[in-house]
C-alpha cells in the first residue's frame, strides 16, 4: 500500500507541474497578442498623429534603391602565402666533402650551370693520374705489339717465319687493343668522378640559403635545412590551408581573389589549381594552390589576403546589409510605396 501512494504522489506532482508550464504558455501567448496589437494601435496613432499635425515629424533624409536581380558571389577570407614553383636544394653530385672554395653568398642571381663551390678533389685526382698512367704503359705495349705484327706481316709476305707468328701477333694487338679501350673509359669516369667536386647550379635563380662554410662537410642537408638553395621567382605560386567544412565547395577551377597587403594594392583573379586530397590531422585542413602571374614586386613566402568564392548565384536580389532590421516578427526592411502621389515607407518582412 505504501509503493502504491507514492507512486500516485508522483504522478500528481508531475501532473501540477505541466499544468503550470501549460499555464505559462497561454499567458506568454496572450501577452505576445497584446503587444502585436498595442504596436498597431501605436502605429495607426502616430500615423493619425502626423496627419493632423506634419509639424510634429521629424524628417530624416533618405536615400532609396531599386531592387533587381544581380549577380551575386559569396567568399571565404583566409590567409596564404606566395610561394615560388621552382626551388632547388643544392647537393653534391657524388660523395659528400670537404668545402674548399665558396663562390656566391646569399641573395646572389646565378645561372644554370654555374660554380657555386669546389669540394676536395685530392683523391679523386689521385685516382685519375694513377689510372692515366695505366693507360700509358697499355698504349706504349699496344704500339710495340703493332711494330711487331708489321715485322712479322713483312716476313710473311717474303716466305719467311711462319703463318702462327702473324696469328699470334695479330691476337696481341687485339687483346691489347681491348685493355686500352677499358682503361680509357675508366680514365673518362675518373675525370667524371673528379668533376663531381665542382658544386653547380641545377637551375637559374637567387641564392636563398648558403649554410655552408669553407672546411666544413658539404652533404646537401643538415640538421638546419638545406645546406645551398636557390630559389626562381619568374614562377609563382599561391599556397592556402583550407579548413575542412569547406571540403566539397573548395575544388579545381574555384575563382579566388588574392589581395597583397605589402608592397602591392591590387587584386589578382585567378582560380584554384591543385585541390590537396590529404586532411592535416593537427590543424584539419587541406591544401590548395593556384597560379600567381609574374610580378617582380611579388617575394616568396610573401603573406597574401585569399578570398576563395565558395557560393555565385546569377539571379540573386540583393540588399545592403545595414538595411535589415530585426523585430518579434523576424527580419525585414522598409520598401518605399507610391500612396497618394508620395513615397511612404512601408515594412516588409
Amino acid at each position: 500500500m505504501a509503493f502504491i501512494l507514492v507512486l500516485s504522489l508522483v504522478s500528481c506532482g508531475g501532473g501540477k507541474e505541466k499544468g503550470k508550464l501549460g499555464d505559462k504558455k497561454v499567458q506568454l501567448e496572450k501577452l505576445k497578442s497584446q503587444q502585436k496589437k498595442l504596436g498597431e494601435q501605436i502605429e495607426k496613432l502616430e500615423e493619425e498623429m502626423a496627419g493632423l499635425d506634419p509639424s510634429s515629424i521629424k524628417a530624416k533624409l533618405v536615400r532609396t534603391e531599386p531592387i533587381a536581380g544581380a549577380s551575386f558571389s559569396h567568399y571565404i577570407d583566409l590567409q596564404g602565402k606566395i610561394d615560388a614553383k621552382n626551388v632547388a636544394y643544392v647537393a653534391p653530385r657524388g660523395m659528400a666533402g670537404v668545402v674548399k672554395a665558396l663562390y656566391v653568398k646569399k641573395g646572389d642571381v646565378v645561372r644554370k650551370g654555374q660554380t657555386l663551390a669546389k669540394l676536395d678533389d685530392a683523391v679523386a685526382r689521385q685516382q685519375v693520374a694513377a689510372v692515366i698512367q695505366q693507360s700509358d704503359v697499355l698504349k706504349t705495349q699496344l704500339n710495340l705489339a703493332k711494330t711487331a705484327l708489321q715485322r712479322q706481316q713483312n716476313l710473311w709476305d717474303n716466305n719467311i717465319g711462319t703463318e702462327m707468328q702473324v696469328i699470334k701477333a695479330k691476337a696481341d694487338v687485339e687483346a691489347l687493343s681491348s685493355q686500352v679501350r677499358a682503361i680509357e673509359a675508366q680514365v673518362r669516369m675518373a675525370k667524371e668522378q673528379q668533376n663531381f667536386s665542382i658544386i653547380i647550379a641545377d637551375i637559374s635563380g637567387t641564392i636563398d640559403q648558403v649554410n655552408v662554410r669553407v672546411g666544413e662537410t658539404f652533404t646537401g642537408i643538415s640538421a638546419t635545412g638545406p645546406q645551398i638553395s636557390i630559389v626562381n621567382t619568374s614562377v609563382l605560386k599561391l599556397l592556402v590551408n583550407v579548413p575542412e567544412t569547406y571540403l566539397d565547395k573548395v575544388t579545381v577551377g574555384t575563382p579566388l581573389v588574392i589581395t597583397l597587403p605589402e608592397g602591392n594594392n591590387g587584386k589578382i583573379n585567378t582560380t584554384v589549381s591543385v585541390v590537396s586530397k590529404l586532411i592535416d590531422p593537427s590543424s584539419r585542413t587541406f591544401y590548395i594552390e593556384a597560379n600567381v602571374p609574374t610580378d617582380p614586386s611579388l617575394r616568396a613566402n610573401q603573406i597574401a589576403k585569399v578570398q576563395i568564392q565558395d557560393y555565385s548565384r546569377p539571379d540573386a536580389i540583393t540588399i545592403p546589409v545595414n538595411t535589415l532590421q530585426n523585430d518579434q516578427q523576424g527580419k525585414y526592411v522598409m520598401v518605399a510605396v507610391a500612396e497618394n502621389n508620395k513615397l511612404v515607407a512601408r515594412k516588409r518582412e
